[in-house]
């Protein structure tokens, strides 16, 4: 079980590693011993050491849990069926999440004014081609499937994990019987080790935001302020309205509640800026703070890891919008329509890893024919966009873990089944009476 204490140990290592880093910064020189030992060395090294232990679980975890979801699933139909739910509550999600950040930025029209250089309407002829659907879902399908688990290919581990779950159904004897029972052990493994790791996360963060703290480039962010207030502004328009209120429609419940339930998890995605690495910590919300069946969670957090990703959605539209208004670019309603399809696929298709939604956006900006020299901006104002980027991702994967589980029926007990709450499915009368404090 996740520690109760855990959220506010965080929350002071988050706090103390930010007056840490900012105390360094302003104190110490650039050039000088702390900074190239204690934080480029000390910190630098602890922090990256700690994501590197949760990473190493993401691959097991996804093939684990994924194979584990498809053998607790008493009618092998409802794969088809939990797939084709899931895909299009991350789809639609991803789809209102450009919409509103699009409609949003034009109202607030971040970049106007800025000077930053102009570009001639007639020679934006930079496009490249739209990202390839069709090449990206044909390689969903690995040719080496160990290469595919050495280069921690999401899309094709969840392919295998799927049609390795449904051959271990289809065999229907006894050494079935054992294979399950192994994969379910196997995934005890993985909860307990996501257990272990996580006990340390009030150390990692401490590093972690110390180091980002005292390395962060004040000048830059402060020239662009209204982008980056822009995006934060959409992104906790999501985070604390959004979701809170959908959520609380869907189980009865205060929104506050839904806040409260995801705190830990938005502290870590701001500490390790990476949906990938917060896989483990959303498996864990969905089951013991959502009462979500585990095998409906394990099907869709490594899913929505990869393709839920509304807030690189937000981060992608406001960035392009901003560029067109500090560099003086009228874009018509048929370029925005395109602008929104394009962010669409690259949404989809951005790893869950930090700086993701940065990269895409530079093929963004390059097929919009806009200019690319404003990724210097961008990347300058990475290190914060990115954060309410990767918690958006986060908390939405868990909402759309959520939204799954409403109508979907309770695995049937077993003898040496677990705890009710594993299995309990969320409908509108799951969760009654007066909010659990946490």
């Amino acid at each position: 079980m996740m520690q109760k204490n855990l959220a506010p140990q965080i929350l002071i290592a988050l706090i103390l590693g930010m007056a840490t880093g900012i105390i360094i910064q302003l104190a110490a020189s650039p050039e000088g011993i702390i900074q190239e030992y204690l934080v480029s060395g000390l910190f630098h090294a602890v922090g990256v050491m700690f994501v590197a232990m949760i990473k190493m679980l993401v691959v097991p975890l996804i093939f684990v849990s994924i194979a584990h979801a498809v053998c607790s699933i008493n009618d092998i139909t409802q794969v088809g069926r939990l797939g084709v739910k899931t895909f299009g509550i991350y789809l639609g999600n991803t789809f209102f999440a450009i919409l509103s950040a699009i409609v949003i930025t034009l109202m607030v029209a971040p970049g106007t004014g800025a000077n930053l250089g102009h570009v001639d309407q007639l020679v934006r002829s930079g496009q490249s081609e739209l990202p390839s659907l069709l090449n990206m879902i044909i390689n969903v399908v690995p040719v080496n499937p160990f290469q595919a688990l050495v280069e921690g290919n999401i899309l094709q581990i969840l392919f295998m994990a799927i049609i390795t779950g449904v051959a271990i159904k289809k065999l229907e004897n006894h050494e079935t019987h054992s294979v399950s029972n192994a994969i379910s052990l196997a995934n005890s493994v993985m909860m307990k080790l996501i257990g272990m790791v996580m006990s340390m996360a009030p150390i990692g963060v401490f590093f972690l935001t110390a180091k980002l703290a005292a390395t962060l480039n004040g000048s830059s962010i402060l020239s662009v302020l209204s982008y980056v207030l822009t995006c934060l502004l959409i992104m906790c328009l999501w985070l604390f309205v959004i979701y809170p209120v959908l959520i609380g429609l869907v189980i009865k419940r205060s929104p506050l509640v839904f806040i409260r339930h995801t705190r830990e998890q938005v502290i870590f995605a701001l500490s390790t800026a990476s949906s990938n690495a917060s896989i483990p910590i959303t498996y864990q919300t969905l089951i013991e703070k959502f009462q979500v069946p585990a095998h409906i969670a394990g099907f869709t957090v490594p899913l929505g890891a990869t393709i839920n990703m509304s807030g690189s959605a937000i981060y992608m539209s406001v960035a392009a919008l901003f560029v067109a208004n500090a560099w003086h670019i009228d874009l018509s309603l048929l370029e925005m329509g395109t602008m929104g399809f394009t962010t669409f696929l690259l949404a989809v298709a951005t790893g869950g890893i930090p700086g993701g939604a940065a990269v895409s956006t530079g093929v963004l900006l390059h097929t919009m024919g806009l200019p690319i020299e404003a990724m210097a901006i961008i990347l300058a104002t990475d290190r914060i966009t990115d954060a309410g980027c990767t918690v958006t991702n986060v908390v939405g994967n868990t909402v759309a873990g959520i939204l799954c589980s409403v109508g979907e029926a309770h695995p049937e007990a077993d003898e040496d089944s677990s705890t009710v709450s594993e299995r309990a499915a969320i409908d509108a009368d799951a969760l009654p009476g007066k909010p659990d404090v946490c």
